[in-house]
């Protein structure tokens, strides 16, 4: 910890059971660094478990550092540019060793899947009007509800303080008719006292009944909460956000793309299971296509974020009619891209197969925004080795809407 806080350590990793050899493998595997394993390592000791042992990325200059502050090493090897692993006469191709990490069980659990590859061409909307609120609050609420199975509320709460609104968070009861009928006075209560509604992600009631978010659509389309949200919305400027879980339960009330809580037809769009057919994690490059939405007032157009993702059905899907009207409006609003900043369909930067790389959309006036990846998943020490823009600023862009 001394040495890290020092910045003697590039990179560390703790040992298991697959030992040193294991250890060396999967830090080269994700630099694309080779490795040179010492000639003072033996062959039992390249794979035995090390557990509780730790390996130490440390520049050469500064070993001499480490024992200055009381840490005695061995040293395991060398780093290299050269793509192979090598220990004494031995040599394996860093290729080849790759691709049996990497393919061995492919076919049982698929880490990729048959993409179409073509270039999809989407130029950036640049609205001249965005929208902009005729009541004016110094300090806005956001009301954010709480169900079983939610698990980003506290992030979301801390997220939007920082950014200088009041929150509250209500959990929906259902043990019994009494606790829903209490829950819905509580949400109507709160919707109505509050300038702003963010639907938090997670996984509401296990997916269930029949698809992710479909649990939180049914709750708001009693009568009571489709009106507050409605009136919210038509009457009050407001403001409404949903990720991942919260993008699901948008789409299933219509709030997107329609602007409202609606029925949806045969032909809406919708969010589907991931085309790899899992549940993905990963850091997704996102780029910012349209300004219209107060949502992404503060955020860069054309700028890439880098955000945690994290859901089973994040695939949007739309028929053509659909895409080409989302198009024209500006409201699409964010595109998984890759390091070049180009929507693409390569599972690696489009982890659940979304049509014409879609993240995010909105409403036709910006107001309601759904995306699906964690824009809230952000602080100190979080992602620190992974490149890129962090924060899209929505939820201060949210806050500044109002003042």
């Amino acid at each position: 910890h001394t040495a890290m806080q020092k910045g003697l350590v590039c990179s560390a990793y703790a040992l298991g059971g697959k030992g040193l050899s294991e250890a060396a493998a999967k830090m080269a595997f994700g630099n694309g660094f080779g490795f040179a394993f010492d000639e003072s390592n033996t062959d039992i000791s390249l794979f035995a478990p090390a557990y509780g042992d730790l390996v130490l990325e440390v520049e050469e200059g500064s070993l001499s550092k480490l024992e200055e502050i009381g840490i005695s090493y061995t040293l395991a090897g060398t780093v290299t540019d050269n793509k192979s692993f090598t220990y004494k006469n031995s040599k394996v191709d860093f290729e080849s060793a790759l691709k049996a990490w990497e393919d061995t069980l492919e076919e049982v659990f698929p880490t990729r899947t048959a993409h179409e590859e073509k270039d999809i061409v989407l130029p950036l909307y640049d609205s001249h009007t965005v929208y902009t609120a005729g009541k004016k609050v110094a300090r806005p609420s956001v009301f954010i509800p709480v169900f079983p199975g939610t698990n980003c509320e506290y992030d979301l709460l801390r997220a939007f303080e920082k950014a200088g609104a009041n929150v509250v968070t209500k959990v929906f009861k259902n043990r019994d008719e009494k606790d829903i009928k209490e829950s819905v006075l509580e949400f109507e209560k709160a919707i109505k006292e509050s300038n702003m509604i963010m639907f938090p992600g997670g996984f509401s009631a296990g997916d269930e009944p029949d698809g992710s978010g479909k649990f939180i659509a049914t709750v708001f389309r009693n009568p009571r909460l489709s009106d507050a949200v409605n009136d919210l919305l038509k009457n009050k400027d407001g403001l409404v956000l949903g990720i991942c879980n919260g993008f699901q339960a948008l789409i299933k009330l219509g709030l997107v793309p329609y602007g409202e809580i609606t029925a949806q037809t045969e032909d809406s769009p919708t969010l589907t299971i991931n085309k790899i057919g899992h549940h993905v994690s990963t850091s997704v490059y996102t780029k910012v296509v349209t300004n219209k939405s107060p949502w992404l007032s503060m955020a860069e157009l054309g700028g890439v974020y880098t955000i945690p993702a994290s859901h089973g059905e994040g695939r949007f899907v739309a028929n053509d009619e659909w895409l080409k009207k989302l198009i024209a409006g500006g409201q699409v609003a964010t595109q998984y891209v890759d390091l070049k900043g180009n929507p693409t369909m390569d599972d690696a930067f489009n982890p659940n197969g979304s049509y014409l790389a879609i993240e995010g959309i909105t409403s036709p006036d910006g107001r309601v925004l759904g995306k699906m990846a964690h824009s809230e998943r952000i602080g100190e020490g979080v992602a620190e080795n992974i490149y890129g823009k962090y924060d899209q600023k929505l939820f201060e862009a949210g806050v500044n809407y109002f003042k």
